[in-house]
């Protein structure tokens, strides 16, 4: 197996602060709302400070203090009761205010997490098939999951924290600055260490974390193979080696993230010795003015507490920033995926009703954009309403390429695809996939029960008409000897059933949707003789009044059909019935010999 990357999900180039300002627009009320009540919350937080000197100056100059001049109290323990009074209503409204911001804050996390991982794996639902041929489901998953629960870390309580650490500098500044303009530029003078050194720390950081989360999703990619591909893996006897192909992963993942860890630890101490120096000098000259008489010893009690409180919590914007950094390298690859536009739009118009299924293709090229030759060659078919035609020839002829078209899957390079007359780039991909059933050469079952799956593509559909479509394709008889029958949990992918199984359940599955329409990509491809024959008595029943389009590598399946086009370098070199394809004795009537032994009977006798 090749080495999973995800080095092809896209990076947005917008500033990522940016984009999530403009995709939280719907939510702009409430982000206001948190950020009032965080900077209420500050100013609640820093009061008992101013408080705590007040007492101070209440017990130091008795009557002559500020609380006894303000309310006109002598008595000391009337201006102590006061003040107990007004802490009580400030601790109160820090904790209602606190308890309001974080509330609003968390709720915000969750939807942004919710709504940016809907919107994502939508987004993702809409681009074309050919999107996903460059990009792993690992490093797609890491997206929708992983990076999207990046984002919801961060914004839980990142932005409160910095809210009220920016907030802090502000308030306390400003008491500073009435109480002694020395002091303020003495407490204030390791801050701008503290912006430069988060500055670095930001800008040294981020491609640290870009790097991070490219090794997530390649640990992604990996895992999701290893478990994907498990039977391949045991039927190789090749577990060791798998478990050593994710160690590697682990360990680039571990080593990368590490590197991130060493620089983003490193800030915090860096910021506990700007505080000492900030909280030193103005222990040192604030101590020394209040001794000399020249700050009164209330207001430096303030400022004592209010050092502390201007620099100390500094001490955890490095873990803020870091929940930050990392949040800004998955909107990077959120946005990125979200700005990727899809090249495949439906059309605008419904097909009218009746459907009756004519199918035409004229003139139609294509060709994939990893190969630059062309797949299809000028294909013109035609397929009249409620006939059955077959498309055969040799593997790498563009048989399958012609039904991912009809289904715009893919967008023909040139020339016309049309449904009852109706260029299909023209008709809404309701109306157009509305129209048909298809049974895919790839079989694939969703994790969930038998009638789950059945109603895939029909959840309205009764249990008569549930079991008429499974009787149809002759899964009945399978169905009802399982335990749980219908209710029984087919496993993921439907690996609890055989193959033969599967493909009968998708049979069934797309003969439920009734559509006007019937597709079926080599759907016998993996059933023996016996059921192959059952279902093809099956198929003659269901095909009778609809058109269906069948791609067959076994030419037995095929030999009623109303018209088969033999393809060969991506266009239809014959064209006919079975009988007059054996007759012209071309590709057809050469396959047609190998297929049924003639050939190697010939050369015997």
């Amino acid at each position: 197996m090749s080495e999973p990357s995800s080095s092809s999900i896209p990076l947005s180039t917008t500033p990522p602060l940016r984009d999530l300002w403009r995709y939280g627009r719907d939510h702009r009320s409430r982000v206001v709302l948190a950020i009032s009540m965080s900077l209420f919350n500050k100013v609640c937080d820093i009061a008992p400070e101013l408080l705590i000197g007040a007492a101070v100056d209440v017990v130091v100059n008795e009557g002559q203090s500020f609380i006894g001049r303000l309310f006109g109290v002598a008595d000391r323990y009337e201006q102590l009761t006061i003040l107990v009074v007004a802490t009580v209503l400030v601790w109160l409204l820090e904790s209602a205010s606190e308890y309001v911001a974080v509330l609003n804050w968390r709720y915000l996390a969750q939807v942004v997490e919710h709504e940016a991982r809907m919107d994502t794996y939508r987004h993702v639902q809409s681009l074309e098939i050919s999107y996903f041929e460059d990009r792993t489901s690992g490093g797609l998953m890491t997206v929708l999951n992983d990076d999207v629960n990046q984002l919801e870390r961060f914004l839980d309580m990142g932005p409160h924290k910095l809210i009220i650490t920016a907030a802090n500098v502000v308030f306390v500044g400003i008491v500073f600055a009435i109480i002694s303009p020395l002091l303020t530029v003495l407490a204030f003078l390791p801050i701008p260490v503290i912006v430069a050194g988060s500055l670095l720390y930001q800008s040294r950081l981020q491609p640290r974390y870009a790097k991070v989360r490219a090794a997530a999703g390649t640990i992604s990619d990996t895992l999701t193979n290893g478990i994907g591909g498990i039977a391949t893996i045991k039927s190789f006897n090749a577990e060791d080696r798998e478990v050593e192909r994710v160690r590697v992963d682990s360990e680039q993942y571990r080593v990368v993230n590490q590197d991130a860890i060493r620089l983003s630890t490193a800030f915090r101490p860096l910021i506990r010795t700007a505080v000492l120096a900030g909280f030193t000098m103005t222990l040192l000259v604030g101590g020394r003015a209040a001794l000399r008489g020249d700050l009164p010893v209330g207001l430096f009690s303030v400022l004592v507490y209010m050092s502390q409180r201007l620099l100390w919590p500094l001490t955890d914007l490095g873990e803020t920033l870091d929940l930050y950094q990392r949040a800004m390298a998955s909107c990077r690859r959120i946005f990125g995926l979200l700005e990727a536009q899809p090249r495949i739009l439906p059309g605008t118009h419904d097909l009218p009703l009746p459907v009756r299924g004519a199918v035409r293709f004229d003139d139609v090229r294509f060709a994939y954009e990893s190969s630059p030759s062309e797949v299809l060659r000028g294909l013109s078919i035609d397929v009249p309403a409620g006939e059955t035609h077959a498309i055969v020839g040799a593997t790498g002829s563009g048989k399958s390429t012609v039904v991912k078209l009809l289904l715009r899957l893919y967008e023909p390079t040139s020339g016309r695809i049309t449904l009852d007359g109706e260029p299909i780039d023209q008709l809404t991909f309701a109306s157009l996939r509305g129209a048909t059933g298809f049974v895919a050469q790839d079989v694939f079952l969703f994790h969930g029960t038998v009638r789950e799956n059945l109603t895939y593509g029909r959840p309205d559909a009764s249990d008569d008409d549930v079991r008429r479509a499974a009787e149809l394709a002759e899964a009945t008889e399978f169905i009802e000897a399982m335990p749980e029958g219908y209710d029984t949990v087919v496993g993921e992918r439907g690996q609890k059933l055989s193959g033969g199984q599967r493909q009968r359940l998708t049979i069934a599955r797309a003969i439920l949707r009734d559509p006007a329409v019937l597709i079926l990509d080599e759907a016998t491809s993996a059933v023996d003789n016996e059921t192959e024959a059952a279902i093809q008595r099956s198929l003659e029943k269901v095909s009778a009044d609809r058109t269906t389009i069948v791609i067959a590598h076994r030419l037995s399946t095929v030999r009623h059909a109303h018209r088969i086009h033999v393809m060969e370098a991506g266009c239809v070199i014959e064209a006919g019935t079975h009988e007059e394809l054996v007759a012209l004795g071309g590709l057809y009537a050469a396959l047609w010999r190998v297929q049924t032994g003639e050939t190697t009977a010939t050369a015997t006798d």
